[in-house]
């Protein structure tokens, strides 16, 4: 299953407002197995059922350029260095102007509990968004 690539973080964050959500970005790796798993049995299905709105962000691309949340353009390999999110898969939670509003997940230490932390950060992340 696959996820957008993050292009526009305050175009795609702003989508992920209208449907009241956090915008989810994963940080991922060509061939990263466990970012595959996130990908394909958590984040994907969930996008699909229009439950999050999520990306991805490839920390090794290092030439396309990505609209950063403060109008930069940047590669995601300058955004995951600067955000210090350098470790696939981390997911982080943010709201329209780039704040991160929840606990970011950092790698997928036991994957049968990994969904229950992923609706965790997202009930803690849409309810500050309703605040």
């Amino acid at each position: 299953m696959n996820l957008d690539i993050a292009t526009s973080l305050p175009r795609q964050s702003a989508l992920a407002q209208r449907n009241a959500q956090p915008l989810v970005v994963m940080t991922s790796l060509p061939g990263c197995p466990y970012c595959d798993l996130v990908r394909d049995h958590h984040l994907g299905p969930m996008a699909a059922a229009k439950e999050l709105v999520a990306i991805q962000l490839n920390i090794t691309d290092s030439v396309n350029l990505i609209d950063d949340f403060d109008g930069v353009a940047r590669t995601a390999k300058a955004i995951s260095k600067r955000w210090d999110a350098r470790f696939a898969p981390t997911l982080l939670f943010f709201n329209a102007s780039g704040k991160e509003i929840a606990e970011r997940i950092v790698g997928v230490a036991v994957p049968d509990f990994f969904g229950a932390y992923l609706e965790q950060r997202l009930d803690t992340a849409r309810r500050t968004l309703k605040a």
